[in-house]
């Protein structure tokens, strides 16, 4: 009962204090209570790096499955860092994001907005320090309710609670799925943590490969894992877009920890060889997926939202390669895959944040994420393009960024692993996988960049836009310092990660010390001549430039003299040959008419063209028909009779009977 009453009062504490402070000062005081928790977590969690060391944090005696702990290890310690830094960007961010929404949203929708925002972020760091049973199911279902409240700012618009209702029926399918997974472990073992799990696995070999798709499922619903990703592209753009920063750059996170967690338990067991071809697959085909759709979308926050299905994607090909390796015992494979794994964990969450804000920007001030209304913002927005271009170059795994080591390390382990004739089959599968996504993202991103922020402006806001408050662009500062952090010094991130690598791989950071340093020397080397040698070419430009003068005119028309905005690339005509492989994955919808091939000098046209994602109209078409018979069904015995009612009452307290007789209630 401790557990329950200790939650309670911090809850109430939580709650009080926002709905009591100013209106203005709301932001302020959300940021101070998440950032004390942040501070804590992350202080423990660079100790526990640092020292290799497990934590005990609390213990629970008499609870659901007997009794509840919570501590902290090298992984966990990883995944609270995350959990830190995204949460506090994010509450920072939105002081700014939603000054504008003071004057329209009642002061309760405003609290609410922000208790719920400081809940989940508590939420996700429980979820990570728990070791299983009641508590992480708690926490776990307290940070979707959370998420869901979150998502339903702007309720009053249909298409939002059309995707918080989505989100919330697909979150407690998950939920069912792990309750389902905890209690046979717990009937098994008399206990339900992930501790547990392993010795439930090791004595019942036939529940090994049942139990970890069991969990694999359960936590593939938060993570966007294929085909369970449908919720993730819908409730990304009706949040607001802190939300969907932290949504997207750090709480489908937890569904990956989950998965690690599973895998941890697998570690010594023979099923871990076929768990390594499954998650490989996954991941083969939610990037593919993902980032075929990314590359076919129109509006900014979509994009991006596909866009974190093709990363789930490439942690699971990485955890699949470290799943095999540790399976055939070569160990460069399986450090290789899961360091890699874990780091793209870590830059994901950096750069998605980062450009979530960035989109965030555009819309408050453009009030628009169609690609196609907008162009030129360079020019009115230039630290918002600049910020947005970094963030652009690191998720395509440019060098001297992040995505690049994460990326760099995943072909490591699948060339390693191809070289030694471990898994050859696999492990090219991978690469060529790995290789198509990489192309692709680069096309999608080109596109977001160059349609947004180059060009000439399309309509009259955009042409009127001007940078955001300085309070954002903080926000935005802090996944910046991380992704410049991690490109300019991937020794030490690399370290960072092998250490929590450990807790499945024992011995990781002694097998990295033997087989990266020169790889990542090299790196570091060229990644610092790369920096010098732009750095010069800054210097050389703007010498040569000091005595002349530098006038602007009208981008050149290759002859033409009067090139206009409708001469820009749009979206749809960026990527219009991808679109045609792509047209088997999505169901299109327009409107307006399009230029037709009869008009030698066409006239102005309207046309906007919406690529929905197949898979997410056959799990939608399916939950809305069976509310609708459900609702039917439930009409049907409000007859309006009180004679009726009571009869039902009578009729169930019959079978509470029946059932308590018979020992199953």
């Amino acid at each position: 009962m401790l557990f329950y009453l200790y939650s309670l009062i911090a809850f109430a504490a939580v709650v009080a204090l926002i709905f009591a402070v100013p209106l203005r000062a709301k932001a302020w005081v959300s940021l101070a209570l998440t950032a004390v928790g942040a501070l804590a977590a992350s202080t423990e969690a660079v100790r526990v790096l640092a020292c290799g060391v497990r934590s005990r944090l609390w213990l629970f005696e008499g609870m659901p499955f007997d009794g509840e702990t919570a501590s902290m290890d090298p992984l966990s310690a990883l995944f609270a860092l995350v959990i830190s830094i995204g949460s506090v960007a994010a509450v920072l961010y939105s002081q700014g994001y939603l000054r504008h929404y003071l004057d329209s949203k009642s002061p309760a929708h405003v609290s609410l907005h922000y208790t719920s925002l400081v809940t989940m972020c508590y939420a996700m760091l429980g979820v990570v320090l728990c070791d299983g049973g009641y508590s992480f199911l708690f926490f776990w279902e307290l940070m979707t309710i959370a998420s869901f409240l979150l998502i339903l700012f702007d309720a009053e618009r249909r298409e939002v609670r059309r995707a918080a209702l989505s989100y919330l029926i697909m979150m407690h399918i998950g939920f069912v799925l792990l309750l389902i997974g905890f209690v046979r472990v717990d009937v098994a073992t008399g206990s339900a943590t992930f501790g547990a799990l392993g010795e439930c696995l090791a004595a019942h070999p036939e529940q090994q490969l049942p139990l970890f798709v069991l969990f694999l499922l359960g936590f593939g619903m938060k993570a966007g894992l294929f085909p369970m990703h449908v919720w993730l592209p819908e409730a990304h753009p009706a949040a607001p877009s802190h939300i969907s920063a932290l949504m997207s750059g750090v709480m489908i996170k937890t569904g990956v920890y989950g998965i690690l967690r599973v895998m941890q338990q697998l570690a010594d067991l023979p099923t871990l060889h076929t768990a390594g071809l499954i998650l490989l697959g996954a991941g083969i085909v939610t990037g593919l997926w993902g980032v075929m759709l990314a590359a076919s979308q129109n509006d900014i926050k979509r994009l991006l939202a596909y866009s974190s299905i093709e990363n789930v994607g490439v942690i699971l090909i990485g955890l699949g390669i470290a799943a095999l390796g540790m399976a055939e015992g070569f160990r460069i494979m399986a450090l290789c895959g899961l360091a890699g794994a874990l780091l793209h964990t870590v830059n994901h969450s950096l750069f998605k944040s980062l450009l979530f804000f960035g989109a965030g920007n555009v819309l408050s001030k453009t009030h628009t994420t169609s690609l196609d209304a907008l162009g030129g913002l360079a020019k009115h927005m230039p630290v918002t393009a600049l910020l947005f271009l970094t963030g652009t170059a690191a998720i395509c795994a440019l060098p001297p960024l992040n995505g690049f080591v994460s990326e760099l390390l995943i072909y490591l382990g699948m060339l390693d692993g191809i070289a030694a004739g471990q898994q050859p089959l696999a492990a090219m599968a991978g690469l060529v996988a790995l290789a198509l996504i990489g192309g692709i993202v680069v096309l999608a991103f080109t596109k977001l960049f160059g349609t947004v922020f180059l060009g000439s402006p399309r309509t009259h806001e955009v042409a009127e836009a001007s940078e955001v408050d300085g309070v954002r662009i903080a926000a935005m500062a802090l996944p910046l310092a991380g992704i410049l952090a991690v490109g300019l010094f991937p020794q030490g991130a690399v370290a960072v990660v092998t250490r929590a690598a450990e807790v499945l791989l024992p011995d990781a950071a002694a097998t990295a010390e033997g087989a990266l340093p020169p790889t990542f020397t090299m790196l570091c080397r060229t990644v610092w001549i790369l920096v010098a040698v732009i750095a010069c070419l800054i210097l050389l430009r703007a010498r040569l430039l000091r005595g002349r003068t530098v006038a602007e005119g009208p981008t050149w028309g290759c002859g033409f003299t009067a090139p206009n905005i409708r001469m820009q690339y749009t979206g749809e005509s960026y990527s219009e040959g991808l679109q045609s492989i792509a047209r088997p994955l999505t169901h299109d919808s327009g409107e307006g008419s399009p230029v037709s091939k009869g008009e030698i000098f066409p006239a102005a046209h309207r046309f906007d063209i919406r690529h929905r994602d197949r898979i997410g109209r056959l799990f939608s078409a399916w939950w809305v028909e069976a509310l609708r018979m459900i609702n039917g069904r439930v009409m049907r015995l409000r007859t309006g009779k009180i004679n009726h009612y009571v009869l039902f009452a009578l009729a169930f307290l019959t079978l509470v009977f029946l059932l308590s007789i018979l020992n199953l209630l």
